[in-house]
């Protein structure tokens, strides 16, 4: 009878689970409950007769004069030329900058070009031999104490020469004052 009891109970909770609260359903077979969409009745809405009054300004809402259309034209044309006019600078600016690219790279080319030629040259001179050349054949000897004279020239590059050097080097002789005392 207890048994019977538990039975009757069981059924009385599953009822009251159905009834108020959908069973859990386990895997992805899960039937989805089907909702019918509320239909609405489309309220049939008296058609209202517009006044005289808003029918002439709604016409003249819509109407252009013909100086609102000139208007409206040149606006248009001169946006279009502004449009073009930009689209001209920006390709002309892209094209310098492009040309400003090739010339960096043409420079970067030359430079390194000219320092490989330099760097040749120097490697190519012997100062060594350049100097025994000049001292065994053509007789140079190295300037004494005395051959070097010092002077501040002008700021120009040019100097003049007025007069011949003489051959002991020396232009003008100051008196030693001491040897009058």
């Amino acid at each position: 009878m207890a048994n019977r009891r538990a039975t009757a109970n069981n059924r009385r909770q599953s009822n009251y689970v159905s009834q108020y609260r959908p069973g859990y359903v386990y895997g992805n077979t899960v039937r989805q409950p089907e909702v019918e969409p509320r239909r609405y009745r489309e309220a049939e809405q008296p058609v209202r007769r517009t006044s005289s009054r808003v029918r002439k300004n709604r016409k003249k809402a819509l109407f252009m004069s013909p100086a609102y259309v000139t208007f409206l034209a040149v606006a248009a044309c001169l946006a279009v030329f502004v449009c073009i006019q930009y689209l001209q600078l920006q390709t002309n600016l892209r094209n310098q900058s492009n040309n400003i690219t090739v010339l960096q790279r043409e420079l970067a080319n030359l430079t390194e070009e000219n320092d490989t030629a330099y760097n040749v040259t120097m490697d190519s001179v012997n100062l060594e031999d350049i100097r025994n050349k000049a001292m065994n054949e053509m007789g140079m000897v190295y300037a004494s104490e005395g051959q070097v004279v010092e002077y501040n020239g002008p700021n120009s590059d040019s100097v003049t020469q007025y007069e011949e050097i003489p051959e002991d080097g020396i232009l003008a002789k100051s008196q030693d004052l001491s040897k009058e005392n």
